[in-house]
């Protein structure tokens, strides 16, 4: 009852005319293999209902009746993906569509805003990236919305969601909201200026739980974890990617290797800690960002030569005063000793992998969903010119295309 509630107030307040994929050639594109990192010169691309149907390396004209578009030798690649937002508008999420992102994972919005955003971008109501839902994140003191939403759990208001019973109460009431995934705190937020990020939350046994009860659901668990402690127990525990990670040490790192846990180090976010404006802007959270940078970077850095599993991400609800990003992630990830190749696997290839979802999306490829960006130079090279998107194509539609260049449609 609550969620078809809640999709029928947000259909009422954002429903738009429908969004459809188009036929749609690709002329005298650089195609980029984010496989292997080859390049694929003057090459045409043919989408077919929201799918890419062909990529022929010898640069053919395609079917004809189509719209088509000459890139005169700009790169095309796959759609990016950021692994962490907090977005539940679609204003917003389409300030995230914007720059690029086709599909993004959320990690906690009230009143279950990210399912029913979800359920209408699916329907093509609205011009958002694909959304993966978390619903609201697990800890001991839930969110007051949720318990607006669940009235049956009140008695676990007031910091009482600890202990297994508690827990299982909480992931199981998530699950029947049709979530993606369970996020989990497993230690304290940096965000906010009176917590301690390392401050461990739930014991491993505890996240057990939760690993336990979404894997009832065929889904698993992304647990938010700055300390070592928590972060340890997290990945003890099972779940599958841990969120930010910033004093993790090289034996939870190693761990990380042998479980195949992935790591979303959110590097970007904590620069925005220590600069005005943006997400954040606060005398005392600008002062832990300056602390916590250069550990984020050295932790992220050890784990990329250990050989853990790196996800880009951007933890901002780009809203209108964000001023992070995917864009900014991909650079701090070659920073820390990434290659430009792969910090756009991190947000392609390897982010398909972390959402189950690499079948269908990350790669461009026949057969594979029409999410495309196209850029002015090499991102190969340059992993910056990410920063400015001249076109994007989602599910097959042509969101926006930019700049002054041969194809673009005058109005």
């Amino acid at each position: 009852m609550i969620r078809s509630t809640l999709l029928a107030l947000v259909a009422s307040a954002l429903v738009t005319s429908s969004i459809s994929a188009q036929d749609l050639v690709l002329r005298n594109a650089n195609v980029i293999d984010v496989v292997d990192g080859t390049v694929t010169a003057n090459a045409t691309v043919v989408v077919r209902g929201g799918s890419i149907a062909s990529v022929d390396a010898n640069g053919g004209d395609g079917p004809t009746g189509v719209r088509v578009v000459d890139l005169a030798g700009r790169y095309l690649a796959p759609g990016l993906m950021d692994a962490h937002v907090h977005v539940g508008s679609a204003a917003d999420a389409r300030r995230a569509l914007l720059s690029g992102v086709t599909t993004m994972r959320s990690m906690g919005a009230s009143h279950y805003a990210d399912v029913g955003m979800r359920e209408l971008q699916r329907a093509g109501h609205v011009e958002t990236p694909e959304y993966l839902a978390a619903g609201y994140h697990i800890r001991p003191q839930m969110a007051e919305e949720f318990f607006q939403d669940h009235p049956e759990l009140g008695g676990l208001d007031g910091g009482g969601v600890t202990g297994n019973s508690a827990v299982r109460s909480v992931a199981q009431a998530l699950v029947s909201q049709g979530v993606d995934f369970v996020k989990t705190n497993a230690t304290e937020r940096a965000g906010l200026p009176n917590t301690d990020p390392r401050k461990q939350l739930f014991d491993e046994v505890e996240i057990g739980v939760m690993v336990e009860e979404a894997g009832r659901a065929g889904i698993g668990v992304s647990a938010h974890a700055h300390g070592d402690a928590g972060g340890r127990a997290a990945v003890t525990a099972g779940v599958r990617s841990i969120e930010h990670g910033t004093y993790l040490s090289e034996t939870t790192l190693r761990m990380m290797v042998d479980r195949g846990t992935y790591l979303v180090p959110t590097i970007a976010i904590v620069r925005d800690l220590t600069i005005a404006g943006g997400d954040y802007d606060n005398a005392v959270l600008n002062i832990r960002g300056r602390h916590m940078l250069p550990r984020v970077q050295q932790m992220a850095g050890l784990a990329h030569e250990l050989g853990v599993r790196i996800v880009a991400a951007t933890d901002t609800g780009y809203g209108p005063n964000s001023t992070t990003t995917l864009a900014h992630e991909l650079l701090e990830l070659v920073e820390i000793g990434m290659s430009p190749h792969e910090a756009l696997q991190a947000a392609t290839t390897t982010a398909a992998e972390l959402f189950g979802m690499n079948d269908r999306v990350g790669r461009l490829e026949p057969g594979y969903e029409a999410d495309l960006i196209v850029l002015e130079r090499n991102p190969l090279d340059d992993i910056g010119v990410v920063q400015d998107v001249l076109m994007v194509v989602s599910d097959g539609a042509v969101i926006v295309q930019r700049g002054d260049w041969p194809g673009r449609p005058v109005s």
